[in-house]
């Protein structure tokens, strides 16, 4: 058991008998919760419920550290087959978020292991945060900061901006997130937007006053591109040389999806050339990102470092949501956001479950 470390006062026992596990990067060198909501009072909220700290952490997570828990949920760390070699207990993985390009599925099918994801919780941040880009970057925010701090008051005249309105924005992934940026931008008077999705129908994008259109279409017409699609075998390497030589020299790329949907080097020569206007990036394609990206050197690249639509609100819904599943697998229902439903059905899973309830009912 010295994989963890249990959360509570002086490494008491938090109360429960479903060992949830929590990965060590929602935590300081010293354990202190990073975030809200992610610490002691989980106990108090979910006393059913024996929160676990993982006391390192791994880029990938090792065998050792799965061991005699119930139940994880995982920040940054990638899951694979390995990590769960000797999960003989598991019965849960909830992913912190909604991408889980960092989470073999298919592995943890094989293992009888849910897997989860926070559907929903993210949409409104990351579509407020994609709009604070939009703005940021038509009005050159950034540089007009530097002009001030740099008492450079007379050169405010080169960085004239432009509005939204009138602009046409083209959204690469219609899912919650793309959806919800479209209904936070109505009053900014912007064109109909262009939605390129193979997954949505093109009535549905009617029925929110969108068009649905080629990618090839969107990169053309686009004043705005916003990828919002999860990172697939069929996304990596979307927005490469060719995709980007189609935009038009005034149009904004802005990613707030996965790094590997863009080629960085493409990219990078793109605006090297000035061949776009600029672009925004909270993801990239190897993180972290140390040293400071190559692509610090445009003023006209705003960039995050995978946390543009981090807010107190934002953890607070995904770690309800994310031990949610824990709650709804203890009460005998499907977890929200479940992404291998079959594996409820197998008896090994099944076996484990009822194990679980049999401790609880002690």
């Amino acid at each position: 058991m010295d994989a963890y470390v249990r959360l509570g006062v002086d490494g008491k026992r938090s109360g429960g008998r479903f060992r949830l596990g929590l990965t060590a990067d929602f935590f300081t060198a010293t354990g202190e919760p990073r975030y809200r909501e992610m610490g002691e009072q989980l106990a108090t909220a979910y006393p059913h419920i024996e929160f676990v700290r993982l006391n390192r952490h791994e880029p990938e997570i090792q065998p050792e550290q799965l061991v005699g828990l119930h139940g994880i949920v995982v920040l940054t760390p990638r899951v694979t087959a390995r990590s769960l070699e000797q999960a003989s207990d598991l019965i849960l993985l909830a992913r912190f978020g909604v991408g889980y390009d960092s989470v073999d599925v298919a592995a943890c099918t094989a293992r009888h292991v849910a897997v989860t994801i926070t559907a929903g919780a993210v949409d409104r941040p990351v579509a407020e945060a994609t709009i604070a880009w939009l703005l940021a970057l038509t009005h050159h925010i950034r540089m007009k900061d530097r002009l001030v701090r740099e008492g450079r008051w007379d050169d405010r005249s080169r960085y004239m901006g432009i509005e939204l309105r009138g602009r046409t924005l083209g959204i690469v992934g219609f899912g919650g997130i793309g959806r919800r940026v479209l209904e936070l931008l109505r009053g900014f008077d912007m064109n109909p937007a262009l939605v390129f999705d193979p997954f949505v129908t093109a009535e549905q994008v009617a029925a929110l006053g969108a068009r649905s259109v080629t990618l090839d279409e969107l990169l053309r017409e686009a004043d705005f591109v916003s990828l919002h699609c999860p990172l697939s075998a069929a996304t990596r390497g979307l927005i490469g040389a060719e995709q980007l030589s189609r935009m038009k020299t005034n149009a904004f790329l802005i990613n707030t999806a996965r790094g590997g949907i863009v080629d960085e080097d493409a990219l990078y020569t793109a605006l090297a050339e000035r061949r776009i206007a600029g672009a925004a990036l909270d993801c990239f394609d190897v993180e972290p990102v140390v040293p400071p990206s190559r692509f610090a050197e445009f003023d006209n690249v705003l960039l995050a470092p995978h946390a543009i639509a981090w807010t107190e609100e934002l953890f607070r819904d995904i770690g309800r949501m994310a031990i949610g599943g824990a709650v709804e697998l203890l009460a005998n229902r499907r977890p929200h956001g479940l992404l291998n439903p079959a594996v409820l059905e197998h008896a090994e899973f099944q076996s484990r479950w009822r194990s679980v309830m049999s401790a609880n009912a002690e």
